[in-house]
This record gives C-alpha cells, sequence and structure tokens, in this order.
C-alpha cells in the first residue's frame, strides 16, 4: 500500500495534497508536479511511503534540482515510485551503468553458438550487477532549516516517518487531511 501526498509551504501555512504518481515517469516528471502545486517558487515536499517498508522525500525549491532521501534503497528499488526517486547520481553510479552487459567485459573463448565448453558452467564469471544498498541514501540534511536533524530523519520508522516529519514541521493536520 502506498501513499503519496504534497506538501507546499506558502505564506499561510502548509497546504498538503493527495497526488497519483502512476503518470509520473522520472524525477524530472516529478519535480515538475511539485512545482505546479504552488503559485510561487515555495518550498513543496513530495512525500512516498510504502506502508512498513520505506519512506523517501523529494524536496523542491523553486527551479533548484530536487533533492531526495530514501530511508532504505534496497526495499524502494522493488516498486515503481522507488525507481523514481532512486536515480544513478543519488546510489553514486554512472549513469546509464544498468543498461546490460558491459560487451567489452564478454570472456570471448571462440566457442559458436550452439556449441558447448567443456567447462563447467558454475566456474564462469558472473556478470557484475551494481547492487542498491540496504539503508538511507540521499540528503540526509534535507529538513535541517526545518528542525529536523539528519540523525532524527535516519532514525525514523518508515510506519511512522511521514506523521513524525509533518508534526515537526507543523504540518500534521494539514497531512491528515489527505490521508
Amino acid at each position: 500500500m502506498y501513499f503519496a501526498a504534497l506538501l507546499a509551504r506558502t505564506e499561510d501555512g502548509w497546504e498538503a495534497s493527495d497526488t497519483e504518481l502512476d503518470d509520473v515517469e522520472t524525477l524530472s516528471d516529478l519535480a515538475d508536479l511539485a512545482r505546479e502545486a504552488t503559485p510561487d517558487e515555495d518550498t513543496v515536499f513530495v512525500l512516498i511511503e510504502q506502508e512498513d517498508s520505506w519512506f523517501g522525500l523529494v524536496r523542491v525549491d523553486g527551479e533548484e534540482d530536487p533533492r531526495i532521501f530514501v530511508s532504505d534503497a534496497a526495499a524502494a528499488a522493488r516498486s515503481a515510485y522507488g525507481e523514481l526517486l532512486l536515480t544513478d547520481e543519488l546510489l553514486g553510479r554512472e549513469p546509464g551503468a544498468d543498461d546490460g552487459p558491459d560487451l567489452d567485459a564478454l570472456d570471448l573463448d571462440g566457442t559458436e553458438e550452439g556449441e558447448s565448453e567443456e567447462e563447467d558452467d558454475d566456474d564462469a564469471p558472473t556478470t557484475s550487477v551494481s547492487t542498491v544498498p540496504h539503508g538511507p541514501v540521499g540528503d540526509g540534511r534535507i529538513l535541517d532549516d526545518l528542525g529536523v536533524s539528519e540523525k532524527e530523519l535516519r532514525g525514523l520508522d518508515p510506519n511512522d516517518a511521514l506523521a513524525e516529519i509533518a508534526e515537526a514541521l507543523g504540518a500534521s493536520e494539514v497531512l491528515e487531511t489527505v490521508r
């Protein structure tokens, strides 16, 4: 079960709205969706959680690049919404690193297609796949200026994280109205 909401800071305080992410395909699309939530260049958060598993925050301040925090990258990688947030840059990978096997690294042993090798396949080298780290990734200081330290953010339980964040921001009532 997923929950996704936009939380925008305005002159009058925080405004929340639930949001559908089904049509969002990239982080850029998600940032554009957040920017549309407010006519000014106010701070907007995209809050995403998967029940009992992980939560993610995307912070958009005007036209600046979005800042991202994901509580458990490995758990998020198993979900479509999590994959939106887990960019190559966030994971410290070269862009396009998972685009398939590296043709330069293939062991071309001279056998033709259909011929068998005499060696046991268990001894053959396996293709290295970039792994997604377990635990938090991203900008742990995403909420520092709003009163939530990196240590506090990293220590939040995914079940209660968005409620605790909203409470620290003074936005718990508006967030609860869209839950």
